[in-house]
This record gives structure tokens, sequence and C-alpha cells, in this order.
């Protein structure tokens, strides 16, 4: 999951792009780049990091120009902790290209495979978003036969790039001493919308709060298998490049992603969440007797909506029972199992008064993993909880998502081939009431705003087990799982000493989750003075 935004303006655009990135935070707080172009010069600062941590004003000033694009990134493909893999990215071939996307392709090793052999292009780092640039940067060559770049080539080349690319993204790139491509994919999965300023300024990006937050008037989104190419004068031209384009936005999106003031495809966000909490009142009154609740308490922040909705609903009152921190990263989006579980305390705190002696209704967005929900069923006891149940807005997460939503193992998923039964034990509350499927996507489908088109169909796969694009199979699955970010950050001076303490580690202290760690070692024979990364199999130790 990322944001992505690009801009054509007649001023400079640095801090625009600066504070349309802010507005897109929520979407990842790994790293975070922009680029710009000056003539035909790009300018580029990328780094890990928060925005605010990775833009200093000396980084504003080296960013001139009044065309660029940004991005923030959350990891679901390639290396976590490498700040190459940091967008925008940058090929100088043909004509230089910048390039920055959201989604996550699902031939991606293919692809590279293709790249290499019969493109002979080379890919410098493990990022999906690498590959779709390269594959863009060839078909644009062989659109315009290494000649003149026209609009008519830069469409025939997105033309080429859906038919050669699988799986989710919303793309923006800029073409140097030409002008700003944007396109999606052909399902939309990913979001994508474009405005306009009354200066004439144009901004596509991931969320309509980054068009409206930086005085930009929402014009539309971008269509599945739709591109626009906004030329340096700001003059647009749309055109239709996927054969059959169909609209499956991810269903995610409203249940958690998207900040709650965005509109997206016609869906207020917001008000979904509100239907959401309408229908799930609804399945808790089926489940638990009404009388046996005092209070409906959200767990912050994206289950708000649905809370309020719920406790208006049910006649209960609704109270604020977790103060949240709001300097800790979302711990959803936070890689590795022991670094989230250690987060969630650190995250929120308990009003105590709210709980001693209460039967207590938690209202959630989603349980993915179920390592915060149990973190935060236990905190409610603590506090003198008499009851504890807990309510998702969202069904069930069953399958891997492979579009661009960082749960790729069914392993890590807690509702994977267990009833809601053996979940409530796991997460250890007194009753477990899940969204339903259908009431879910029926809900969002009508927090249609005023005069947007009828839309039913999602892509829900995690909840589901459909892939809309038609190409994943369990092969598949497996073989993207080997793509996820892999690299653990450890401290100590070697691989050698590392591996020593590894192996002189109780098994039962060893993680069950191989992917990503951040461990503070307590052995004092391993000196603490400087981090290093380093790869490990865990399962060869």
């Amino acid at each position: 999951m990322c944001g992505i935004v690009g801009v054509v303006s007649n001023a400079p655009v640095n801090q625009l792009i600066y504070d349309a990135l802010l507005l897109l935070q929520h979407r990842g707080q790994d790293a975070a780049g922009i680029a710009t172009q000056l003539e035909r010069k790009f300018f580029m600062h990328k780094a890990k990091g928060m925005v605010k941590d990775v833009f200093r004003t000396r980084n504003m000033r080296a960013l001139p120009g009044d065309c660029g694009l940004g991005q923030v990134r959350y990891p679901t493909a390639g290396n976590a902790f490498s700040e190459e893999e940091a967008q925008p990215f940058y090929v100088n071939a043909p004509f230089g290209i910048v390039m920055a996307h959201n989604g996550n392709l699902t031939n991606a090793a293919l692809l590279k495979q293709e790249m290499i052999q019969l493109d002979h292009r080379h890919i410098n780092t493990e990022s999906d978003s690498e590959v779709l640039l390269n594959v863009l940067a060839h078909e644009l060559g062989q659109a315009t036969d290494h000649g003149a770049l026209s609009r008519d080539a830069v469409f025939a080349a997105v033309r080429a790039v859906h038919k050669r690319i699988k799986g989710s993204y919303a793309v923006v790139a800029m073409i140097a001493g030409h002008g700003l491509l944007a396109f999606r994919d052909p399902y939309g999965i990913r979001p994508l919308c474009l405005g306009q300023g009354k200066d004439g300024t144009v901004m596509v990006a991931s969320e309509s709060v980054a068009l409206e937050g930086t005085g930009h008037d929402f014009v539309r989104d971008i269509a599945p298998g739709e591109a626009v190419f906004i030329g340096l004068d700001g003059e647009m031209r749309f055109e239709q490049c996927a054969a059959h384009p169909q609209l499956y936005p991810c269903v995610f999106e409203f249940v958690y992603l998207a900040r709650p003031d965005s509109t997206i495809d016609g869906i207020s966000v917001y008000q979904a969440r509100l239907n959401m909490g309408e229908t799930l009142a609804a399945r808790v009154a089926e489940m638990v007797p009404i009388d046996q609740i005092d209070v409906v308490i959200p767990i912050p922040e994206s289950s708000r909506p649905s809370a309020t909705e719920l406790a208006d609903r049910l006649g209960k009152p609704y109270r604020e029972g977790f103060v949240k921190n709001r300097y800790v990263g979302r711990t959803f989006i936070m890689p590795g199992q022991a670094v989230r579980k250690k987060s969630v305390r650190q995250k929120l705190n308990v009003i105590a008064s709210e709980f001693k002696g209460r039967n207590v209704l938690l209202v959630d967005d989603s349980i993915v993993r179920g390592t915060t929900s149990k973190e935060i069923v236990q905190m409610a006891r603590d506090a003198g909880a008499n009851k504890v149940y807990m309510a998702s807005a969202a069904p069930p997460v069953r399958y891997p998502n492979v579009y661009g939503i960082d749960m790729p193992t069914a392993e890590e998923l807690v509702a994977h081939g267990r009833s809601i039964e053996e979940i409530r034990q796991i997460i250890g509350c007194d009753a477990l009431i899940y969204q339903d499927v259908d009431a879910m996507k029926s809900a969002v489908a009508q927090a249609r705003v005023s005069g947007a088109g009828a839309l039913s169909a999602f892509d829900a796969s995690c909840f589901d087990g459909v892939y809309v694009t038609g190409d994943i199979s369990s092969d598949d699955i497996s073989r993207l799982n080997t793509l996820k970010p892999s690299v653990i950050a450890m401290y100590g001076p070697s691989r050698e000493q590392i591996q020593a303490f590894w192996q002189a580690l109780p098994r039962e202290l060893k993680p069950s989750d191989p992917n990503c760690y951040d461990f503070t070692w307590p052995n004092p024979s391993i000196p603490t003075g400087h981090a290093c990364l380093t790869r490990l199999n865990w399962n060869s130790n």
C-alpha cells in the first residue's frame, strides 16, 4: 500500500507535492520521495522515513521545477529496509522517465526475466515497481520506434503495458521534456483521481483528500484501464487503453486503508463505514443480548464511524476508552509480528473508568493477524472490564491478498482455516461478531455520493478468496510469498556473532514468523554500539 501524487503547474511544485504527501502519509510510513522536472532535467530526493523527516529545507530547495511527482511507501514486495527501493524510480532511456507506483504486480518475476533476457534491460532492485518502470520504458521505445515522442505513442505504450502486466497498479510518471502520464490497471483495484486548481494546476493522487487538502477541485476518478497525459502546458488528454476494463475497487480501502474524508470511485469512505456500522449492529443483536452490553468503545481510529453508528442503532452509549499515541505507526502495516505486538501498548492507553465493572463491546474495523485484538482485549480486562465483546466491521480475513496489502501469507491470518469460535478463543474475548461479506459489499455500494453511478462489484479477495484478475492460483500465492519484504533488522557488530546468539537462543524464544523482526539483543557479549542489517535463514538455524 502506497500513496502517489503527480502535479503539472505554472509555478514551483515542490511544496505542493510535499503537502499532498503529508495528506497521504497514512498510506505508507516506510519511505518517501519527490522528483521534479526543470526543463529537461530531473531532480530527486528520497529516503526511508516519514515525509516530515525525509525532507528538510535544503532538500526542498534542491527540487526546482513546475512539474513533479511523489510517493509515500509501505513495502509489499522487495526489500523493506533498502533505501534504494524508496520511490520514485528513474530510467534514462528512452527520453528519461521517473515513475511512482501504488499496487503489486503478480507476474513481476516473469517480467523481470523477460526484461533481462529479451528486452536487455537492467533491473537493479527487488522492487516490482522498477520492473513496471522498465516495461513502460521498453514499450515507449517500441511505440516510438526510438524516434520522436507523440501522445498517440504514449497511449500505445500504455496499451502494451496493460497486456504484459498482471496485478494492481496506479501509476504516475514524468517523461523528460514532455509532461506527466498517469494510468490505472484495467480492474481499477488501486485508486487514482484527478483534480484541478483555480490557477490551472493539474494534480493526480491516490485519494481525493490530497486534492481537496491542497486547494484543488476534485474533477473525477481515473477510470480502470484509462490513461491521462498532461503536457507541460497543462493540456490534458485522456484515452482508454485496456481492451475490457471493469471496475473492481479494493473494498479494504473503504474498510481501513483510506482516510474517512476521501471519496473513491464515487463512494464516500466515511459513509461506507457508517453503513458498515449499521449492518454490524444487526449482527450484534443476533449474537449478544442487548441488555448485556453497557457501552460501545471503538478501537482508534478507523473504526470510529462504524462504532458510532452501531451504538446509535443499539441504543447504547458510545465512549472513548482508548487514547491513541499518534506518533506510533499503524500496527497493521508495521513489519513483523514481534514489533507489532510490542507496539500495541505503546500506541494505545486505556481510560480505566470506561471499563471498570462494565460489559464492553469493542468495535474494530477489521481483524487481520489477531495480535492487536488479543492485546486490546487483555488491556480491557486489566482495566477492570466485566465482559469483553469484540465486533469487527469487516468479515473474517481468511485469504492472502496479492494486490498490494501486506497480508500475503495465509499463516499470518488468524481467521485462515479457523472457525469463529476458534478465533474467539485465540483473541480471548467473551463473544466475537463479524460482518457478513455480502452485507459489507452492500454497505459500501450504498455509500455512493450524489450523481455517482451504480457500483456493486469489488475486489474482496482477502474476505471471499475471489481474485478478480483471474490469474491467481495457490502456486502463485506461494511464489509471491517469496517476494515479501524479508530483511531482518538486528543490533550487533557482525553476522557471525548474531548467528552464534541465534543458535544459543532457546527454541521457545525464537519467533514463529520468519519475515521481519527488530531485535534489541539482551546478550551482553554482543556490543550494541551500532546497527547492522543482515539476512538469515531461520529454518536452517
